[in-house]
């Protein structure tokens, strides 16, 4: 059977598909500049917490970004915000392509921060389209496509990271940034060539102040989701991977490579959440959904904690541990991006997307910071209580979500 051609969609569907391959595009970039800045920065002897300052802004301006994104793209549509995230990125990424003794902490910062601000309008332009595609009342099939968005997005950001660790080895930092860079100009330009539509703009213009949800199960499901990503970056952003570097001695190729499988079979099984949880029994996810998963997941980091402290097949135990906890994560979170599109309001989805992604950014920020600082201070065992912690807190709040499959 021959492939479909895109003249048989419908020209929203278009719409949402050049998006999908901005975001997607855009994904790669974004998990390479991470792994790539983690490696390098490390090679040149900063320490971990300086190292978690350089993300700093990137996760602040996540926060701030995805307030204000979700008002421009509820004014201005969600195509314009693509592009500005797009155009955004290759300013940030051609920030990098700098001689080295010019990359200071502060420089670093202020190019993170714009590759911040970009990321967040992308992910909040991808998911905010998915509500105006699915007929209401379709909570199934809703779940099923932000699973697979969802997921494949995090599949292609590991894909990122194992380039990442790859393009430092092959190319050199600034090397490797120059090529990002002009590959992403090339999306970009036909970005705005392909996307013409106002997707996403809101019947009534709104204004800034509703920005903040007034929806309590929003309000609820993004502190959840606060605390949720809180748990993984405590971990995984700065302090894992210099651990691998430092403890079990891996290479650039090894610490990409372990951190991009993680992350793609994240993504897998992010995809496959509608099944793992009952889809073909005709179950979508409630509230209660959200407790339980999150109950599940507050038990991993702790068995990996205690296997660190009583020195139990140390490698082993971390390895396998923690693609454990990014099985069990991926479900969790797979769920909280269903639940929230679910909750939003399809005039102006933007605006509650926005809002619950600035959580999600929040949570990076907390757990970024504690990812250095922590790691520095006390090691990876207290980075893993610490994401126990969290976890447990995400799951008391989803007990007050609604038990309910919609929030109408």
């Amino acid at each position: 059977m021959g492939l479909l051609s895109l003249s048989t969609f419908s020209p929203q569907i278009k719409q949402y598909l050049v998006i999908t391959g901005n975001y997607w595009a855009f994904t790669l970039t974004d998990g390479a500049l991470r792994m790539l800045v983690v490696l390098y920065f490390h090679h040149l002897g900063y320490s971990p917490i300086n190292i978690a300052m350089l993300f700093l802004f990137y996760e602040i301006f996540g926060v701030v970004t995805n307030l204000i994104g979700g008002w421009l793209g509820a004014r201005l549509g969600l195509n314009k915000t693509m592009n500005i995230g797009l155009g955004l990125q290759i300013v940030a990424l051609g920030m990098l392509a700098v001689p080295a003794d010019m990359l200071s902490v502060a420089y670093v910062m202020a190019a993170q921060a714009l590759s911040g601000i970009a990321k967040d309008l992308n992910k909040m332009s991808a998911k905010s389209a998915i509500k105006l595609l699915v007929p209401a009342g379709a909570e199934g099939k809703l779940y099923q496509w932000v699973a697979v968005l969802t997921g494949s997005k995090n599949a292609l950001k590991g894909v990122g990271f194992f380039l990442g660790g790859a393009l430092l080895t092959l190319l050199e930092f600034r090397g490797a940034i120059i090529l990002m860079a002009s590959l992403l100009a090339v999306v970009w330009l036909f970005s705005l060539i392909a996307l013409k539509q106002d997707l996403g703009k809101a019947k009534n213009k709104p204004k800034f102040k509703e920005v903040f949800s007034k929806s309590r199960a929003i309000n609820i499901l993004s502190a959840a989701r606060l605390f949720l990503f809180g748990a993984r970056d405590v971990w995984f952003v700065v302090a894992l991977p210099v651990f691998l570097a430092v403890t079990f001695n891996w290479d650039h190729w090894w610490v990409g490579g372990f951190m991009a499988s993680w992350v793609i079979g994240y993504g897998i099984v992010q995809s496959l959440a509608p099944y793992i949880t009952g889809k073909k029994q005709g179950r979508v996810p409630t509230g209660r959904s959200a407790f339980i998963w999150a109950s599940y997941l507050t038990i991993i980091p702790v068995a990996i904690a205690f296997a660190l402290h009583f020195d139990f097949y140390l490698q082993a135990s971390v390895v396998i541990g923690l693609l454990i906890f990014g099985a069990v994560f991926a479900v969790n979170s797979s769920l909280h991006s269903y639940l929230i599109v679910s909750y939003a309001d399809a005039d102006g989805v933007s605006l509650d997307v926005g809002f619950y992604y600035m959580a999600n950014a929040m949570g990076r920020l907390i757990g970024t910071v504690l990812s250095g600082i922590v790691f520095q201070l006390y090691g990876l065992e207290a980075c893993l209580w610490i994401s126990a912690l969290f976890v447990a807190i995400a799951a008391m709040l989803s007990i007050k979500l609604p038990i309910t499959s919609s929030n109408n």
